[in-house]
């Protein structure tokens, strides 16, 4: 068998070609090259399918939330409660905007932020709960807008992996005050390239994401804010437009894989993800958990199957943030999660075979 890649970019280019093709050769045509009627559209269709009111395209998902941010009014010396178990952009946008990240351990089932931690880490600093949807499976939302609302703390939704996901049957990113996606190419909803989208139902927070994503500037040459050269390129815009038509569809094929690896996988000695009950889970990454992860990634790559770690280093132990004062053992979930996951091969295109082998290779593998 040929060699498993983590993702297959070009197979699904490949599948939608013409379209592709057709959106980007008219955008050329247009010449509407920074924002424009490709983005514009991406926007209404977006916020269509998440249900909200606005959606504004940005130059990366690390944008969408600094903007996300800065629009709710996070400033210096202001604290964002956050998971600790989370890809080092979350932390980044936090720290852009001038405040202090504020990190919880997980769940152990989701991996999620633990929301039964989030009410005692609540200061007179907090100005928002940053909850992630991990890999595409959602966080509890209902208990976090409970605490949300008694406290009248905003949420921004760090939706990067989650395209798609459902909590109770509404998409993630109508929960939060506002929310953000990332369209880095690996994801759900891939660009061909950088991206990003916020969401919101608040006209006021749309306006100032507006704004500042477009140099501060209110109307042309009138600048309100300082602001920033966050817009999203017309082009990427028009490729997303057509890949949204293909999401639910890609989702359901992630699932479908996903289903059929945890059967595969079930007398193994890994621990394959879970998936609550009352949310769809939308598998950007199909993560496992072994305490022989080491072995057992070469043992793969030897077999031609590609694996890869989604976080080794945890974002508290990072040499960019020991300025918060956590050490080993601060969160030990997160750090024995951090040890033990392994991520196999995710996409819609990955065959009934192509996951028959991994399975069978994994089964193989001496354990003992």
């Amino acid at each position: 068998m040929n060699k498993i890649p983590m993702v297959d970019l070009k197979s699904q280019y490949l599948s939608i070609k013409q379209e592709i093709d057709e959106a980007i050769q008219n955008t050329l045509n247009n010449s509407s090259f920074i924002l424009g009627p490709s983005v514009e559209k991406l926007e209404k269709d977006f916020a269509t399918y998440c249900k909200v009111k606005y959606a504004l395209g940005t130059n990366s998902g690390t944008s969408a939330l600094h903007l996300a941010l800065l629009a709710i009014g996070v400033k210096q010396g202001d604290e964002v409660i956050t998971s600790a178990n989370t890809f080092i952009a979350t932390l980044a946008s936090i720290s852009h905007a001038g405040a202090t990240p504020v990190l919880l351990d997980i769940d152990k089932e989701t991996y999620n932020i633990d929301v039964n931690k989030i009410e005692s880490a609540i200061t007179t600093k907090t100005k928002a709960i940053m909850p992630v949807h991990l890999y595409g499976h959602p966080c509890e939302m209902d208990k976090i807008k409970e605490i949300s609302e008694k406290h009248n703390i905003p949420i921004i939704e760090d939706c990067a992996q989650a395209h798609g996901a459902e909590y109770k049957g509404r998409k993630v990113g109508s929960f939060g005050d506002i929310s953000c996606f990332s369209f880095y190419p690996s994801k759900n909803l891939g660009a061909y390239g950088e991206g990003g989208l916020v969401v919101t139902n608040n006209e006021e927070y749309k306006e100032k994401v507006r704004i500042y994503r477009d140099q501060g500037q209110q109307e042309k040459y009138l600048h309100k804010f300082i602001g920033y050269n966050y817009r999203l390129e017309g082009i990427q815009g028009a490729i997303l437009a057509v890949k949204l038509k293909y999401l639910d569809k890609w989702n359901e094929q992630r699932r479908n894989n996903a289903k059929l690896y945890n059967t595969l996988l079930e007398d193994t000695k890994v621990s394959t993800p879970t998936e609550k009950d009352h949310v769809k889970h939308v598998y950007h990454v199909y993560s496992i958990k072994t305490n022989k992860r080491e072995e057992l990634m070469k043992y793969l790559n030897e077999n031609e199957i590609s694996t890869a770690i989604h976080y080794p280093i945890p974002t508290h132990l990072q040499e960019s943030y020991k300025h918060l004062g956590y050490n080993i053992g601060s969160f030990p979930l997160t750090e024995d999660f951090a040890k033990k996951v392994l991520s196999l091969p995710m996409y819609p295109e990955l065959t009934v075979e192509q996951i028959g082998y991994i399975s069978n290779k994994i089964k193989e593998f001496k354990f003992n």
